[in-house]
């Protein structure tokens, strides 16, 4: 019998309400999710789900939240990697971020995020302060997820265009308009910056995107579709956004249908969707794979 490949989820969060409030999970559409998830929540449906490694993403722009991230990775046999958040346009992000790689957990700070999507400036990414701050992302050799809106992904791919040396990583394949059942000017954005051969993009998020009541896979499928086309494969990575995915569908419900969307993919392919680029991309060595470890039963 054949060991199952790796899979790797490459996005998701945690948080806690006791110690930092969510100030994002308000009204009633996002009560479901407003409490407490751990990777003790976390750990039993992925692996049941057969994912062995994991990145843990930032949900809020606090300074503290990174640091307790990398901790919770220090002390986990499942989370491989983690994207932290800190100031862009502080003067001495370098400083920050070799701080941050010292702590605990450091060695699996793999990139960096700012809640870009929030920012009423759609030119944000373009300020000569960020700018600078995510050339010290690039210098540290960390790579700069990039959570945006639609209408945000022309300043994201200029922004790519300036800083060709720098490794951008679109979460949740741009927000598409899924409910809306458009795909433009979604899509000509999402294709300008699949077209700079420094950029990747995640599978993930669709699935809330769409109607979290009404959502079918062939509601998302046009969209999966022009992501797999304008990316291809190489540069595709799974995701599952839990716990914001359980607005709409479990855990293993979102991984079985981002393998029905990939589903026409070789199998070398979708071994890339669900490890390799994610691996690959974020330099991740899966403790399972680490020396010294034996994988998982």
């Amino acid at each position: 019998m054949h060991p199952q490949p790796l899979v790797i989820d490459a996005h998701h969060h945690v948080w806690d309400l006791d110690v930092r409030d969510q100030d994002w999970i308000t009204g009633e559409e996002l009560a479901p999710i407003r409490r407490t998830f751990t990777l003790d929540d976390l750990a039993p449906e992925a692996r049941t789900a057969g994912v062995g490694a994991t990145v843990l993403v930032q949900t809020v722009t606090v300074a503290e939240e990174t640091p307790e991230f990398l901790a919770l990775a220090h002390g986990s046999d499942l989370v491989a990697g983690v994207v932290g958040w800190t100031d862009l346009t502080a003067p001495d992000v370098a400083g920050t971020l070799a701080a941050l790689r010292s702590l605990p957990g450091g060695d699996r700070l793999v990139g960096i995020r700012h809640q870009v999507q929030g920012e009423t400036d759609p030119e944000w990414l373009l300020r000569p302060d960020v700018l600078r701050g995510l050339r010290a992302v690039a210098a540290a050799g960390l790579v700069y997820d990039v959570i945006v809106r639609p209408h945000q992904l022309p300043a994201a791919t200029r922004a790519a265009e300036l800083l060709p040396g720098l490794t951008f990583v679109l979460d949740h394949a741009g927000k598409p308009p899924v409910a809306l059942g458009t795909t433009r000017p979604w899509a000509d954005g999402l294709r300008a910056l699949a077209a700079l051969p420094n950029t990747v993009c995640k599978l993930s998020g669709l699935v809330t995107e769409a109607d979290p009541r009404s959502w079918t896979v062939e509601a998302l499928r046009p969209y999966a579709d022009t992501v797999i086309e304008a990316f291809g494969a190489g540069r595709l990575m799974f995701g599952s956004d839990w716990p914001v995915c359980r607005l709409a569908a479990g855990y293993a419900e979102v991984l079985d249908v981002a393998r029905e969307l990939t589903g026409r993919l070789g199998e070398d392919e979708q071994r890339s969707v669900f490890a390799g680029t994610a691996q690959r991309v974020y330099g991740l060595r899966p403790p399972s794979l680490r020396p010294g470890c034996a994988p998982q039963a």
